[in-house]
């Protein structure tokens, strides 16, 4: 009694035997005949040829129904056939070959074009950082040059208020007074206009160091803080953990949270409270990268700069 299953199907005995003695191995002879209706043994030639990178090749076909194909007619391999299959082979080599060749030719190309993309997109971020840093350097020359300002008016006050105590005639007043009206005129002569969030920042880290002026190790251990939390979030903004703060934490209530101005700097870079006001938190969709690039700069020019904070 027969009953279905999966077997090897039969196939043209002598076409097997001749495929065999020309070199293919069994189970591709037998997937050739099959897939070519054991027609002849050059169709068969010709079909493995066709398919000699087929990933199952070489794995012996399975079928449902026998098949019981015999020929009384005997096959003998001519020395013709074995030229002919010899070049069939040699021909599927040649084309395999020709192919890879013009694979390689492409992924030379890509290589190419990828390499000229990095070497743009570095000269381009090298331009930016360039850029950024002339911008730090000059911000940094108009806070020092405003500290001077600054300092010299006051000493010149001091000088103005010990000469009035003495009775004595104010020294250099003519000088002093020769600078005012300039610094006046080109103060009345500017335009008014709206505080930038740069402004915003600054004054708000110059707050937080005037309001703790006499413990100045805290004070920059606050900013080096918020340049961790403000860095952390650009160079991972899809992490969640670096956009929420607890404002309970006792390492952010130390650094942070106890100096007046520490949450109002970071509510300034988009931070907003959760409701019960248990955490700060910074939204996906409002991440803003040229607004944290901003405070980062904002905040290395006030650790770095020794006159920030004077005025």
């Amino acid at each position: 009694m027969l009953r279905e299953g999966m077997a090897v199907p039969k196939v043209n005995e002598s076409f097997l035997a001749e495929l065999e003695a020309m070199g293919f191995p069994l189970a591709r002879a037998i997937r050739g005949l099959h897939c070519s209706g054991n027609a002849s043994v050059e169709a068969v030639v010709n079909w493995i040829v066709d398919h000699e990178n087929d990933p199952d090749i070489d794995q012996m076909p399975l079928v449902t129904v026998e098949i019981d194909i015999k020929s009384d007619e005997p096959f003998q391999i001519t020395e013709e056939m074995k030229i002919k299959a010899q070049e069939l082979r040699n021909r599927a080599r040649k084309k395999k070959d020709e192919a890879e060749k013009k694979l390689e030719r492409e992924r030379a190309k890509e290589r190419i074009r990828a390499g000229k993309e990095l070497t743009e997109a570095m000269r381009i971020a090298e331009e930016n950082e360039r850029k950024r840093i002339l911008a730090f350097r000059k911000a940094e020359r108009v806070e020092e040059q405003r500290a001077r300002e600054k300092i010299r008016w006051k000493l010149e006050q001091d000088k103005l208020e010990r000469s009035s105590r003495l009775g004595l005639p104010p020294k250099n007043t003519a000088a002093w007074k020769l600078s005012t009206p300039l610094v006046q005129e080109k103060k009345n002569s500017l335009p008014v206009k709206s505080v930038t969030k740069a402004e915003l920042m600054r004054e708000c880290l110059r707050s937080l160091k005037r309001n703790h002026k006499d413990d100045d190790a805290r004070v920059r251990r606050a900013f080096e803080t918020l340049l961790v939390y403000l860095g952390n979030v650009a160079k991972n903004p899809n992490e969640e953990k670096f956009r929420t703060i607890r404002l309970s934490n006792p390492l952010f209530q130390d650094r942070v949270a106890s100096l007046k101005g520490g949450v109002e700097f970071l509510e300034l870079c988009g931070f907003e409270r959760s409701e019960g006001g248990e955490f700060l938190y910074l939204p996906r969709d409002k991440v803003d990268m040229a607004v944290l690039n901003l405070a980062g700069t904002e905040l290395k020019s006030a650790i770095t700069n020794p006159f920030f904070g004077v005025l």
